[in-house]
C-alpha cells in the first residue's frame, strides 16, 4: 500500500493538475461562451473534460506502467474561442466528434508512430527543454511581485535538497500555501463545492464548420499537443507505443464529445512534472504520479466548473513558482540530453531556441516549428557530413 500513497506521487499529480487548470481553464470558459453555453452546458463541458482526462490517465498509466498524462488541447481551445463564434452548441459538438474521429484514425492506422520514429532523441530532448523553459523563468519573474512568498518557497526547496531530497517539491508547496495564508493571499471565499451533472448535447454536422474548425482543431491538437507529448515520453526514456495512446485519446473524445469533451491528447508540460526525479527517484515507479493526477482529474470532473474556485484561491505567483520548481530538474536533464552529442548540437540548439521563443505561425505553436527547424538543420548537416 505504501507505493500507492507516496507523498511525492500525490504531490506531483496534484501539481500537474493545478498547473494544467490554472494555466488554461479560462480559455475553456471563453470557448464555451462563444457558442452561448448555458451554466448547465458549461458544467457538462468541465465534467466531460475532467472525467475523460482522469480515466485515460489512470487507464493508460496502469496499462503501460509508465507516466502517461493526458490533457485537453489548450491551443485547440484557443482556436475554438474564435472558430465557434456564430455556431450553435450542437454544431460545436459535431466539430468535436469529427476532430476526435480524425485523431482516432491517425492512431489506429499507425502513421503517427511511424512519424515519431524519425525524430532523433536529442531533438526531442531539446524541444522538451524549450517547451519548459518559460516555466523555469516564470519562477524567478514571479519573485518581482511576491518576493517573500516565492523566496520562501525557493529557500525551502534548496534546504530540502540537503535534508529531504525526495520531498523538496511537496515541502515547497506546503510552505507556499502556509505563507500565502498568513499573508491573506488565499481567496477561500471562491470555493463552492457543487457537483456537476453531464448533459447530452445532440451533434449537428455542418460541412463548413467541419472544414473550417474541425480540421484545424485536429491539426493543432496533433502538432501542438501529441507531437511534443510523445516527445516528452521518449526524452525521458519511456517507450509506450504511440498507436494505442493516440487511438485511445481520440476514442475518449468520441465518447465524451457529446457532453462537451472537445479534445483529449497527450500532455507535455504537466506530464514532465510526473516524470521528474522529484516524483520518484525510480523511473519505473513514476507512473503512480500520473495515476494520482488522474484521481485529481476525476475529482475536478465530478465538481465541474465550480472546482475552478479551488485553483483561483491560490495566488498566481504560487502556481508559477511551484511549476518552475517542479520542472527545474526536467529542464536540466533535457538540456543535458540535447547537447550531449556534439554532432547533433547545432540542430538541438535550433530546436531549443526556436521552441523557447514562442514562435507562432499559421495558428500552430512553437513546439511544432521548433521540431521542423531542428529536423531541417539535422538533415542538412547530416547530408554535408555524408558528402565529405
Amino acid at each position: 500500500m505504501g507505493n500507492w500513497f507516496r507523498i511525492s506521487h500525490i504531490s506531483a499529480g496534484f501539481i500537474a493538475v493545478l498547473v494544467g487548470y490554472t494555466s488554461s481553464v479560462a480559455i475553456i470558459f471563453q470557448a464555451a461562451s462563444a457558442t452561448g453555453a448555458t451554466p448547465a452546458e458549461l458544467n457538462s463541458w468541465m465534467w466531460a473534460l475532467g472525467i475523460g482526462m482522469g480515466a485515460s490517465c489512470i487507464g493508460l498509466s496502469l496499462r503501460y506502467r509508465q507516466p502517461i498524462l493526458t490533457a485537453w488541447s489548450t491551443p485547440g481551445a484557443a482556436l475554438l474561442v474564435a472558430g465557434l463564434s456564430g455556431l450553435t452548441m450542437n454544431q460545436a459538438i459535431g466539430v468535436f466528434l469529427f476532430s476526435s474521429l480524425l485523431i482516432t484514425l491517425s492512431g489506429v492506422t499507425g502513421w503517427f508512430q511511424k512519424l515519431m520514429q524519425y525524430i532523433p532523441r536529442h531533438i526531442a530532448a531539446a524541444m522538451l527543454a524549450g517547451i519548459l523553459m518559460r516555466f523555469g523563468m516564470d519562477l524567478f519573474i514571479s519573485m518581482q511581485t511576491q518576493w517573500l512568498l516565492v523566496g520562501l518557497m525557493f529557500a525551502v526547496f534548496l534546504l530540502g535538497r540537503f535534508f529531504l531530497p525526495r520531498y523538496t517539491v511537496p515541502l515547497a508547496l506546503a510552505a507556499g500555501i502556509l505563507c500565502a495564508g498568513a499573508m491573506g493571499l488565499l481567496r477561500l471565499e471562491m470555493l463552492d463545492w457543487t457537483p456537476a451533472a453531464p448533459l447530452f448535447m445532440k451533434p449537428e454536422f455542418s460541412l463548413s464548420a467541419l472544414i473550417g474548425v474541425g480540421i484545424p482543431l485536429f491539426i493543432v491538437t496533433m502538432t501542438s499537443q501529441n507531437v511534443p507529448g510523445l516527445a516528452v515520453l521518449r526524452a525521458n526514456g519511456y517507450d509506450a507505443p504511440a498507436t494505442p495512446l493516440i487511438g485511445w485519446t481520440g476514442a475518449t473524445g468520441l465518447l465524451l464529445g457529446p457532453f462537451g469533451g472537445f479534445s483529449f491528447n497527450l500532455a507535455a508540460i504537466t506530464a514532465a512534472i510526473c516524470m521528474s526525479k522529484d516524483a520518484d527517484p525510480n523511473a519505473e515507479r513514476r507512473y503512480m504520479a500520473s495515476v494520482w493526477a488522474g484521481v485529481f482529474y476525476l475529482a475536478t470532473g465530478v465538481f465541474g466548473a465550480t472546482v475552478v474556485g479551488l485553483f483561483a484561491a491560490f495566488p498566481v505567483e504560487l502556481v508559477a513558482a511551484i511549476a518552475g520548481l517542479a520542472l527545474l530538474g526536467t529542464i536540466g536533464n533535457g538540456l543535458a540530453a540535447a547537447l550531449a552529442d556534439e554532432t547533433g548540437r547545432e540542430a538541438a540548439l535550433v530546436t531549443f531556441i526556436s521552441t523557447a521563443s514562442g514562435l507562432t505561425f499559421a495558428g500552430i505553436g512553437s513546439a511544432f516549428w521548433g521540431l521542423v527547424l531542428g529536423l531541417s538543420v539535422h538533415a542538412v548537416i547530416g547530408r554535408q557530413r555524408r558528402a565529405r
